[in-house]
């Protein structure tokens, strides 16, 4: 069975940084590609960011270019968003996914396990 844990969300001002983790178990983490998503009150899921099966290749949503930044740690079976220039307009609650193509995806439909997600606050 697979796993995703998700951390480091929590409350910040506008203008701040959140590492976001996800931890992930029961599947081959190195052979997959990742992603993250996130849904704020009332909207539709948003993808965030996705990165393919060696970190070699990354892709972002266009709400998020040049201010955060996806990575991985393949011996640790993690994921990492690295948050920058946090905006009140990012808040929302933060899941990864898993997906069974080893190269960047950016729908939701293509990410087969889903971790329950971490709050993400921004203050103005």
């Amino acid at each position: 069975q697979v796993h995703l844990v998700e951390s480091g969300g929590g409350l910040v001002q506008a203008g701040g940084s959140l590492r976001l983790s996800c931890a992930t178990s029961g599947r081959t983490f190195g052979s997959y590609a990742m992603g993250w998503f996130r849904q704020a009150p009332g909207k539709e899921r948003e993808f965030v960011a996705a990165i393919n099966w060696s970190g070699s290749s990354t892709y972002y949503g266009d709400s998020v270019k040049g201010r955060f930044t996806i990575s991985r740690d393949n011996a640790k079976n993690t994921v990492y968003l690295q948050m920058n220039s946090l905006r009140p307009e990012d808040t929302a609650v933060y899941s990864c996914a898993t997906t069974s193509y080893t190269r960047v995806v950016s729908t939701t439909g293509e990410y087969d396990y889903w971790g329950q997600g971490t709050q993400v606050t921004v203050s103005s």
